[in-house]
Formats: C-alpha cells, structure tokens, sequence
C-alpha cells in the first residue's frame, strides 16, 4: 500500500492516510472517530465509514430522505467516502446481501458522557454507575439508539459486537476519553433485548470476547453476552413498608431470616422439573413463609453467575440480575410482593472475589484491571478465583455503585456481604511467605477495610433504614461498631463462633455433653461485643457435614428431640436468628442445589411437628418483648443455672425493656427430670408457654401442665423458686401470670 496524504485542503483529497485505513481494517485504530464520520471540509462535509461486506453506500438526507451523495470505495473493500456540499445531518443508506439498511452514522455523535461522570467514575464516587455505563437506551439528537460506555484504559482498541454488526468488531469501534479511559459510542436505531459484548484489543493482543461489567441484563446462562436493558422502571407500592423498615430492622425488633436458594427451595414438577420464575416463586414461597412467622428471606446470589454449582457465590454481573428466575422487572415485583405481605428481603452480595471465566472481568483491557497484578494479592487459592483491587478507586467505585443497584433499585432491605474475614487479612487461608504485608508491614487489607466503611456510611446516607450484615469469622475488632468509632459500620454480624461451638455441643452423644458444657454458655460471654445474627446457614448442611436433623445423636426419637431443643435454645438466646431452607423441617439429606427440598417428609408426624415448632417459635419471639427487646443490651439476659453439667441443664431470663421476664429451661439429656428447682424473681404463677417436648411437635408431653406457684425456697439467688418437671432433650419457657 502506497501511503497517502490526509486531507489539508477543501476538495484536495477526501481520503486519510494508507496507515490509518490499515488500522481500521486490522483492527487496530485507536481512535476511529478521527477518521470515520462526518468532518467539516470547508463549507462542505467529508464523510467516511467503514462498513465490511457491504456492497454499496448512499448518503441520504435525514430529513427528507433525498439521496445527496453515493459514496465511494477507498483504499480497502468496505472502506467509503465522499464529500457533501453542505454541512447537515444525514443518514447511511447501506446495500447488505441480505437486503437494505438505513441508519444514522454512528460516528456522527459527538463525546456522549459528561465530564462531571468521568470525574466521578474515576474519584471512585460515582453512584449511579448503573444508570450512565454499560448498555443505555436513550434519544440522542432526536435519534433513539443505545450508548455503550465500559472502562478499559489499558487497551489499544474496543468495539461493541453483537448480533446487530455480525460480531464484527471492526463495525463499531468505540471513542477513548482521555484521561479516564472509559471508551464510548451511541448506535442509532439499536434496540433493548439485543445481545452484546465488548471486543477488546489489549496491550499484548486481541483478547476473548467480554461480557459488560455493568450490563443490567444477561442471557440465560450457559449464554454468556449482555443484553441491552431499559434500566428498571418499576411502579412500587411498597411505601408504607419503606417508612417503618428502619423499625423493624432495628436491634430491638425480632429479625427471624429463612434463608433460600431460589432455585431448590422448590421447582415446577420436582426434582427434575424446571426452576420457577421470580412470579411463581412469589405465589408459593411468600404465604409458606408468612405461615411460619419468618420476618425476613435471604437470597443466596441472585446477580448472574455463569455456573450453577457455585450457588451464585462466583457471580460476574454485580448489576444484572439472574436471566434463570426473569428479568429484572419481575425481580422488583417478587420484592415488591413481599414487602406487601410484611416480609423483609436480604440479598447475599459479593465483593470479596469473582470467577476466572474467560468472558469475564479477569484481565478485562489485557492487565489486572479489576484485580491485583500478583497473584498473592489478586488470587484467592480456596476458591480459585480473582480477588477485587479495592484500592483502585475506579474498582471502589463500581462495587460501591453494585450495593447501592440492589437498594435502590429494588428496594433491597439489606445487603449480607459474603467471606468479609477473606477481605479483611491480606495472609487469609495463605502460608507464609505466600502474602504480601500492607504498606505498614502489617496483615490487614487496609484498602477493603477502608472499601467496607466508606460502604457502610455511604448506604446509612443513601438509603436510610437498609442494612448490611457482615459475614466474619474472625474476632477482627469493632465489625458493627459505627464508623464513627473506628468500628467497619456494619449493621450486624454473623456469630460463626457461635455456630460452631453449638453445632458441637449438640453432635456429642448427651452421656458426654457434660464435658463440653461450656460450648452452650461461652456464647453468652462475648454477645453484647457486637450486633449478632446467629446463622443456622446453608454452609452447615454441604459438603459431607450432614444435614442439620443427621447431625443430632440418638435414634430417630432422639434425633428430632434434639434438633427442637437446639432450634428452641437458639431462638430465646440473644441475636437475630438465620435458618437454612429444609432445616425447618429436620430434611434428612443435604441440600443439592439442582433438586427441590424432600417437601414430601411433611407427611411425617415428626417431620411436621418440627415444623409446627418453627412456626411457634417465631410467634413467640415476635410477640414476647423480652425475646428481641433487649438483644443488644446485657440487662436482657441472665443467667439462673450455667453451671449444672452433671445434668446438662441450663436456665436462663430473657426480660423486655420493662423488666417483664421469661424462663428459659433447657435439658440436655433424655431424661425426665422430676422437681427441678429453678429459682424465679417474680412470687405470683407461673405459666408454662412453650414446651419442646410438646405432642403437636412430636414429642412426649413431658411438662408443667398449667403452671405452678413458687414455694418460698430461695434458689439461683432468687427468694423464691419454682419445681419443675424438665422434658427429656427439652426446652420450656415459663412466663409470670399477671
């Protein structure tokens, strides 16, 4: 090819140099805009396009439609050019082999973003990244067409490629915005429901085709690319519950969360039959939750994942969606339907890591864009996937702008933040000599810990009365301690500590729980040095460890027993409460996230009767004060008996903001234990109001009838006590009467 000159004067030369024309055609011209569309010649107009395979190009008027122009080939098939006489808005009349198509130029559209957006992408405090990047739907100049906007500042060239250019990326090379590398183009006469992905030439080469980072819309997985979506436009009717949410989400309120894979919890025809869609799942999982007194879901990872077997935990779309359940407008409606029927939605969200599939955000413009460079800051062994560069304040940014998506857009009542403890410590499940120390030579990941309360203030400001619950497993200090005093911010945490040691202490045959007594007390030790969930999750029923029922000692009798008395034990013990779709029911086998829960054991009396305890448990934490009151407060509890391992035998009060208390009793073993004095603070009848052991449970019907009066015996020291019969592996809650 003999290199030419460019144009320098009117009319001289119509055509850009022999180099630039080869750029476009490999694929390679940085910055296509220079010579592709409209440019002022004088009092005349030079218009270029590049346009692979096409037979043949007019230059129409965009008003009248009038043919000003055919154009001509250049220096490459597929390259055209000629010049308009008149500076004016104009239209490509483009002859295909398939047929015709007439369209505006692409590259006629000036820069499309404002500055006040790069500014803020770049500053990482960009709030409504996904309302302005990715994919938009808008009227530019009168035109209806969609602007792509993706951040990729390390490549050399990025096109949009879909089905509309033939996944041909030298169609639609995009517009670099120097300094903030974001690349950008508006194409006329695109619409919504067109699949896509970002071309991208990297530094060392062209890279795999890749999915948008900010696309509101997938295809349904094993499909891979984007889908153009309107971003959601939804009629809400959930205003009286917005207005009371902070209320019932407050340490003082009782937060009962059934935790749920949407896509086992049930399924049209079984195990083998096809997921439900947001709109079915509403219709049958709301009134079942409803029914057992649950005041909150919590959705396992409902954002896009490619692969099912990670239960939405190795997600690549932190704005869209799963394509598996509907689009995002049935997604609102589902969350609308439960704020209609008075039932909170958390959904699990994860900015600790994300998967290494090719389309995805893993060396997204050719470097570490999205995380670390060195893999022993950007990769997490356990899981086998990228760890999220916090620091950078454009990876800041988009994760920040992630949480406030699901708040906001679908009125998300909280956020829970998957593996914090992997965010947190820069040597998390790594040898030593395997990590890298922070600029202070310590442990700590001070960019995620910065990340983290910078989230939590920004979602207090932002959308009053949600929450985020961190999922931490350490004794990292000050988790739900205000920002304000050096603490993360995070609404509340999950008590893992706690779960393990009752989780221990229930699996030993009750002849040895004598000798692990302290794992049902030491709970009580730390409970007020944060705000607690105890979670009963889907963690604890996976991977070989046996559902929660196979966990418990004994025969069939004693396995159920057990499972009520622990689920009593964790329901009047201090904290909010989470449990596992199917352990409301003592499910026998684990959970399998490709087959619906064994919903046919309701059948069975035992089975029943574990969930008519569940059912009990949450009208009697929701209507008893001294049951969620006080949780975060020591005066809530007290204990009578922490000490009796002879007989594994605990007692405890649970008193409301007024000082109105409970008893709690439990018994550990399965014995019957006849005049077991329990000293009570109060002289008047005691009632008994719930009973583990009860026959609608499935149990013996060991108890206390209808109560009793205190003798003057002082006990536990109290003045007065009572003589109880203690149910064999049994919980019983006495109230005063009067």
């Amino acid at each position: 090819m003999i290199d030419r000159p460019a144009v320098t004067m009117p009319g001289e030369n119509l055509l850009p140099t022999d180099a630039d024309v080869d750029a476009l055609v490999r694929a390679e011209h940085g910055n296509p805009f220079s010579i592709l569309g409209p440019h002022p010649d004088g009092d005349g107009l030079v218009v270029r396009a590049y346009l692979p395979n096409a037979l043949g190009v007019e230059v129409l008027e965009r008003s009248g439609g009038r043919v000003l122009a055919a154009m001509e080939q250049g220096q490459a098939p597929g390259f055209f050019f000629t010049r308009l006489t008149n500076q004016q808005p104009y239209l490509l009349k483009i002859r295909w082999a398939g047929g015709e198509q007439i369209t505006e130029d692409p590259f006629s559209f000036g820069p499309q973003l404002g500055e006040m957006d790069m500014y803020l992408f770049s500053e990482g405090n960009h709030r409504q990244v996904g309302r302005v990047f990715g994919a938009q739907p808008m009227e530019v100049e009168g035109v209806q067409g969609v602007r792509f906007a993706v951040w990729a500042p390390n490549a050399r060239r990025v096109s949009v490629v879909g089905s509309f250019n033939g996944w041909d990326g030298r169609r639609h090379p995009m517009r670099l915005r120097f300094p903030s590398g974001v690349w950008e183009i508006f194409i006329p006469r695109l619409q919504p429901g067109e699949s896509y992905k970002y071309e991208i030439l990297g530094p060392n080469g062209i890279l795999p085709l890749k999915a948008d980072p900010i696309a509101l819309a997938t295809e349904l997985p094993p499909g891979t690319a984007s889908v153009i979506s309107h971003p959601l436009e939804y009629e809400w009717k959930d205003e009286a519950w917005l207005q009371q949410r902070a209320a019932q989400q407050s340490v003082k309120a009782p937060m009962s969360i059934y935790e749920l894979h949407a896509g086992s919890w049930r399924r049209d025809g079984g195990d083998d039959g096809r997921l439900y869609d947001w709109h079915e799942l509403a219709e049958r999982l709301i009134p079942y939750v409803v029914d057992l007194g649950f005041t909150h879901i919590e959705l396992m990872p409902i954002m896009e994942h490619p692969f099912g077997g990670s239960w939405g935990y190795q997600l690549l779309s932190q704005f869209a969606p799963s394509a598996r359940y509907g689009n995002a407008h049935d997604f609102a409606a589902f969350i609308d339907a439960c704020h209609t029927a008075g039932i909170g939605v958390i959904l699990d969200w994860v900015p600790a890591h994300f998967p290494t599939d090719a389309h995805g955000l893993g060396e997204f413009d050719g470097t570490a864009l999205y995380e670390y460079a060195h893999p022993f800051e950007g990769f997490h062994q356990d899981w086998d996937t990228y760890i999220y560069n916090l620091g950078r304040t454009e990876v800041h940014g988009f994760m920040l702008a992630s949480a406030l998506h699901w708040l906001r857009e679908f009125h998300v009542d909280a956020l829970r933040v998957d593996a914090v403890a992997s965010m947190l410590y820069r040597d998390y499940s790594r040898k030593e000599g395997e990590w890298i120390p922070n600029r202070h030579g310590g442990r700590e990941n001070l960019e995620a810990i910065d990340f983290l309360r910078h989230l939590n203030d920004v979602v207090a400001t932002e959308t009053p009365g949600a929450l985020v619950i961190a999922e931490e497993s350490t004794a990292f200090p000050g988790v739900s301690k205000p920002t304000s005093e050096d603490g993360l911010g995070f609404a509340y945490k999950w008590n893992m500590g706690w779960m393990h040691d009752t989780l221990q202490y229930i699996q030993e045959d009750p002849i040895n729980r004598q000798y692990h007594h302290d794992k049902l007390t030491f709970g009580m030790v730390y409970a007020y040095s944060e705000h607690f969930v105890l979670p009963i999750s889907h963690d604890e029923v996976v991977h070989g460890k046996g559902s929660l029922i196979e966990k418990m000692p004994g025969d069939r009798w004693q396995k159920f027993a057990n499972l009520r008395a622990y689920l009593s034990f964790m329901w009047t013990h201090p904290g909010k409460k989470l449990l596992f779709m199917g352990c409301e029911f003592g499910q026998w086998r684990e959970w399998n996230h490709d087959r619906e829960l064994d919903w046919h054991l309701l059948d069975e009396p035992d089975h029943r009767g574990t969930q008519n305890l569940v059912r009990d448990l949450n009208r009697l934490y929701s209507h008893e004060p001294a049951l969620h009151e006080l949780d975060a407060d020591p005066a809530g509890f007290q204990w009578l008996i922490g000490d009796d391992r002879a007989n594994s035998v605990f007692a405890w009060l649970r008193k409301s903001s007024t000082g109105d208390p409970l008893l709690v009793v439990g018994n550990f073993t399965p014995v019957v234990r006849e005049n077991y004095r329990v000293g009570v603070p109060e002289d008047s009848r005691w009632v008994e109001i719930f009973n583990s052991d009860a026959e609608c449970y499935g149990g013996s019907n060991v108890g206390n009838g209808g109560g009793m009066l205190p003798e003057q015996i002082p006990a536990h020291g109290q003045d007065v006590s009572l003589a109880l019969t203690l149910p064999p592996l049994g919980v019983v809650i006495l109230r005063p009467q009067g």
